[in-house]
């Protein structure tokens, strides 16, 4: 890997973009619509992209919101995670209670042996009479705080259990938010956090790697076979990327067909072994209607990767792994490359409902 100077690319302003869209269209900045553009910039659903485009230019809520429900089953959890947040709050606050009456009963607890050490050590400490007296209320009350304290343990426990179950619950709902629909991989947001992430480390860079990959001549088999049969395919080969890769290596479809894996723990030789099995699996992998016996095959697909330590930043890393990608569609797809300083790409991508 050359360690001249990269070459300066410009990235487009995703946000800008999908702003600009949003205020074109009249639309409510809020964080579901801003998903829904989002998801139609960078092209992971073309079908909700027509529709969102379909929409024109006074798209009401209820309309943008029956397509948020339609493409994204996280947003039907929208009322559920409000509801669970209110239990949590709920559960706390029955638990501040619970704590505020065992903090009352031992003050009372203390005051009530201050008053017995007075009347132990007054005057007339040596009556039997007293000593009996003093020992009977000690009794009744260690008896009252030991009862009251179990009673307590059992209350903090049933509100830890309720609790363990609430946060459960919005685990999940987090896992669907950040999960695709189709191909059951993480999406484009779950990846984005993951990106940013690996310059948290200085120590992890020199042995992470991301990995580009995108299905080679896919349009064509969309315009042949139609989009029940490509989102077919998609599943499949996401299947496949998952099924030769570590378990602890996140694969996100980030795009229409283009698909991303965060390889940590591994050199520039092992990331591009891990690409080069994805690629000969995929290679090898018959693509047929079991029914009609139509084949769809060969599906094939490009890849390009970039080590973390070849690049400054998230933006950088991911820019050129896509110069490499780039490179490899371009230089007769079905191939896998490293970046290389000298690789050149033409950044302009269009916008797809509007342009700047």
């Amino acid at each position: 890997m050359n360690t001249a100077v990269a070459q300066k690319v410009q990235v487009p302003d995703i946000a800008a973009q999908v702003t600009y869209a949003m205020r074109i269209m009249g639309v409510s900045p809020i964080p579901r619509n801003y998903e829904l553009f989002y998801e139609a910039y960078i092209g992971s659903n073309p079908k909700l992209t027509r529709e969102l485009a379909a929409l024109g230019s006074k798209a009401s809520q209820e309309e943008l919101d029956e397509i948020g429900a339609q493409y994204f089953g996280h947003h039907h959890g929208a009322n559920a995670i409000d509801g669970a947040h209110t239990r949590i709050v709920g559960e706390l606050e029955g638990l501040l209670r619970l704590l505020k009456q065992e903090q009352t009963s031992l003050e009372s607890y203390n005051k009530l042996l201050d008053e017995t050490f007075v009347r132990i050590t007054g005057k007339n400490a040596t009556s039997v009479d007293i000593i009996k007296s003093v020992i009977g209320v000690l009794t009744e009350a260690t008896g009252d705080t030991i009862n009251q304290g179990k009673e307590m343990v059992q209350n903090v426990a049933q509100k830890s259990i309720e609790m363990d179950n609430v946060r459960k619950e919005l685990d999940e709902y987090k896992r669907i938010a950040n999960t695709d629909s189709l191909t059951q991989l993480s999406n484009r947001r779950a990846f984005d956090d993951k990106l940013s992430a690996i310059y948290n480390s200085t120590m992890s860079r020199n042995v992470t790697a991301l990995i580009l990959a995108d299905i080679d001549h896919f349009k064509k088999i969309n315009d042949t076979y139609g989009h029940p049969v490509g989102d077919k395919i998609l599943a499949s080969v996401g299947s496949l990327i998952r099924a030769n890769v570590r378990k602890d290596i996140l694969v996100a479809r980030t795009g229409g067909e283009e698909f991303a894996m965060i390889v940590e723990g591994n050199t520039e030789e092992e990331a591009m072994a891990i690409a080069e099995r994805i690629r000969v699996a995929l290679e090898h992998t018959p693509f047929k209607n079991s029914k009609t016996g139509v084949n769809y095959g060969p599906i094939t697909i490009s890849l390009g990767f970039c080590m973390a330590s070849w690049a400054d930043g998230p933006g950088e890393l991911y820019s050129k792994a896509d110069i490499a990608l780039y490179c490899a569609k371009n230089g007769g797809r079905n191939r896998t490359m490293p970046f290389e300083d000298g690789m050149k790409k033409d950044f302009t991508k269009s916008w797809l409902i509007y342009r700047k």
